[in-house]
């Protein structure tokens, strides 16, 4: 393979300009996370600790093997909207037994671990994670249910869940449930649909309805305990597989039922032999984006410093050179890397895309797309010259290609360009994006300026004279509306990602999710639709 070369120079003032920006949109990131961390405040984490009880990152730490990474998923849902950031549920991969699984663990400090409309997001987009790529999935699980007042958004999509954990054992992937508290009315049927479940003795409480319910529908007087306690379950329902004696036992408990699945990845394991790291140091990915996404940059800088040994074999160079292509690996897994260059896709990249995405799904290996891209070339030249169709082309082999996309957001993704590079839309396995990325139909001043384009042509067809200062004031409106939306925070808010990262873990965070990618086949696609030529 061909060792990249870069031209970044650490020491220069560019180079600390651009690291200076992006220092400060971690530090920004960093605050929310932080949002995400405090649950529900100081004074619900202390009453949760007063009675004796692990917050949910305790449990999950406790539950995956020492000293072994957890890679967090949406730890901003919710973010910008009414609800706490985290949506009051952490969820991510983590090795249980040596077992990559998917991990949920409802926020108890949160309003009760009460699911609201983006706790309800998360779930299915773990769900879809463990289905997708053949995690086991192992849920802890202490919630008082929908949270009341926004039912309206919950209870006719929140049948998933349930849907959801019947499909996954039906496809022979395991679903484990750990009750650490509640689990009443629809959350009754998250141990009761999974595969696996453990309860601890005198803290675990599921049933459909709770005494004060039973006596209003029936006029039963019952109680906690003789309702749906742990006791209960394990010797008269039989609902409770594993009967535990406190929180710690529960989690050993449960590493136990990971340990006995014996579970194996049916996907090819990387490389034999010790991964070479980076030629490069990760602290020099702060200074390699601009803050300026106008500014061009050179992924291969971005690419040498997160492929072992910065080795990368790259494919037609000289054809569209706008778009960088070509192979390398990343802690050993093979990967097809498609990168944009000079952020506008014109109908020779849009070929040499398609092309190669055919070439990676007859060699059955998984494509990284790096996102910084403006969207395809307009103008009368470039519509003449098959622009749409060429555009369609790198659209179709997306679409229909079979084997994992991992997408990058590390600059632009605008316009159709986003979805030629495997947006969310187009199911990557996992999308994540730098705290630099921007992402909508178009940049912000270009959504403006073709607002005011269009509005002047609308009041000179009336014959009307045109108002120059609410143009003006429209501009920096509408500009100032699509640069907040275009942000990643508030599109990893809306789980349109599964997660902002700092630059300089990229290469773990990529090599997590190829390791997870693999516990389920890797194999191409063998046809595709008809190409517009």
């Amino acid at each position: 393979m061909t060792v990249l070369t870069t031209d970044v120079d650490p020491r220069g003032a560019e180079f600390g300009e651009r690291r200076e920006a992006m220092l400060a949109k971690l530090a920004e990131l960093d605050a929310e996370h932080a949002k995400a961390v405090a649950g529900g405040g100081p004074k619900y984490v202390d009453r949760h600790r007063a009675r004796g009880k692990l917050l949910a990152r305790e449990r999950v730490e406790l539950l995956i093997d020492p000293d072994t990474p957890f890679l967090e998923l949406s730890t901003l849902a919710a973010f910008g909207s009414e609800y706490p950031v985290g949506a009051g549920m952490v969820t991510g991969i983590g090795r249980i037994s040596g077992t990559e699984c998917l991990i949920t663990a409802n926020d108890p400090t949160v309003r009760g671990g009460a699911s609201n409309p983006w706790t309800l997001k998360k779930a299915l987009r773990c769900h879809q994670i463990a289905l997708e790529n053949r995690l086991p999935l192992v849920s802890l699980v202490e919630s008082g249910g929908a949270d009341l007042p926004s039912q309206k958004e919950i209870f006719i999509p929140g049948g998933a869940i349930f849907r959801d954990l019947t499909r996954l054992s039906a496809a022979g992937i395991p679903t484990v449930a750990v009750v650490f508290g509640n689990s009443t009315a629809g959350g009754a049927y998250v141990p009761g649909m999974s595969d696996h479940v453990v309860m601890i003795d005198e803290r675990s409480k599921v049933f459909l309805g709770g005494p004060p319910l039973v006596k209003m529908a029936t006029g039963e007087e019952s109680d906690d305990e003789s309702l749906g306690g742990a006791r209960m379950h394990a010797r008269v329902s039989g609902l409770a597989d594993h009967f535990a004696a406190d929180e710690v036992d529960a989690i050993h408990r449960a590493r136990r039922i990971v340990a006995r699945l014996e579970w194996r990845k049916q996907g090819p394991g990387p490389a034999a032999g010790l991964v070479e790291p980076p030629k490069y140091d990760e602290e020099e990915l702060l200074g390699i984006v601009p803050g300026d996404l106008r500014q061009p940059f050179d992924p291969r800088e971005v690419i040498a410093r997160i492929v072992d040994g910065s080795e990368f074999d790259e494919v037609k160079p000289l054809y569209g050179p706008s778009l960088v292509t070509g192979w390398a690996r990343i802690h050993g897994y093979p990967v097809g890397i498609l990168a944009n260059a000079q952020g506008v896709l014109f109908s020779q990249e849009a070929q040499k895309a398609a092309q190669f995405i055919q070439w990676a799904n007859q060699r059955d290996i998984p494509l990284l797309f790096l996102h910084n891209t403006t969207g395809y070339m307009v103008g009368k030249e470039y519509e003449q010259g098959g622009i749409i169709k060429h555009g369609a082309m790198m659209i179709n082999a997306v679409s229909n290609s079979k084997v994992p996309h991992l997408s990058l957001l590390v600059g632009a993704s605008y316009g159709a360009g986003h979805y030629g590079m495997c947006g969310r839309a187009y199911d990557p396995r996992f999308l994540f994006a730098w705290p630099s990325a921007k992402s909508a139909v178009m940049g912000p001043q270009q959504l403006a300026g073709v607002l005011s384009i269009v509005a002047r042509a609308s009041a000179q067809a009336r014959g009307q004279a045109y108002d120059e200062e609410a143009d003006a004031g429209l501009r920096a409106m509408v500009e100032q509306q699509i640069e907040a939306e275009s942000l990643p925070m508030f599109l990893s808010g809306r789980l349109y990602d599964d997660g902002v990262i700092d630059p300089r873990d990229t290469r773990t965070v990529l090599g997590l999710s190829l390791s997870a990618i693999h516990s389920a086949p890797v194999e191409g696609a063998r046809g595709y639709g008809i190409f517009r030529m």
